[in-house]
C-alpha cells in the first residue's frame, strides 16, 4: 500500500486529512480525530535499520495503536515491528509497501481509530 492510497482511504472513511506539524520533518503525517485531536496513526519515512532490517531504501511506515494482548501475535508477522519512537506496549510500526496485505493494514488502522476515540 502506498501512502497516497492510505490517505485516500482515510479521507473516504473518516473525512480526515493528514496533518504535517513539524517543519523539520515535513513528510511526517499525523492522523488525528477531528474533535479531540488525539492521534490514531503516524505515517513517516524511516531507514530500514531503525526496524532492525538490512540496509536498503527508505520505507514508509505507519504507527498505529493496538490492543496489547494482540501485539505478540501481530509481531510474528512480516512487516510488523515494535513501534518506532512510541510506547511499544500499545503501538506497532507497520511497513506500508512490504509485509501485511492492504486489507490487514486497513483493519488495524480502523481498530487504532476506535481505540483512540
Amino acid at each position: 500500500m502506498h501512502r497516497q492510497q492510505l490517505f485516500a482511504y482515510i479521507q473516504q472513511h473518516y473525512q480526515i486529512e493528514p496533518d504535517y506539524p513539524w517543519k523539520r520533518h515535513s513528510d511526517y503525517a499525523v492522523l488525528r480525530h477531528p474533535r479531540h485531536r488525539k492521534w490514531f496513526a503516524l505515517v513517516f519515512p524511516l531507514t530500514r535499520d531503525k526496524l532492525g532490517l538490512p540496509d536498503g531504501p527508505i520505507i514508509d511506515v505507519i504507527n498505529i495503536k493496538t490492543r496489547p494482548e494482540q501485539n505478540g501475535s501481530l509481531r510474528q508477522q512480516h512487516g510488523v515491528y515494535p513501534a518506532y519512537h512510541m510506547n511499544k506496549e500499545h503501538w506497532l510500526s507497520l511497513t506500508l509497501e512490504e509485509g501485511l496485505a492492504d486489507s490487514e493494514i486497513l483493519a488495524l488502522l480502523d481498530d487504532s481509530f476506535s481505540l483512540t476515540f
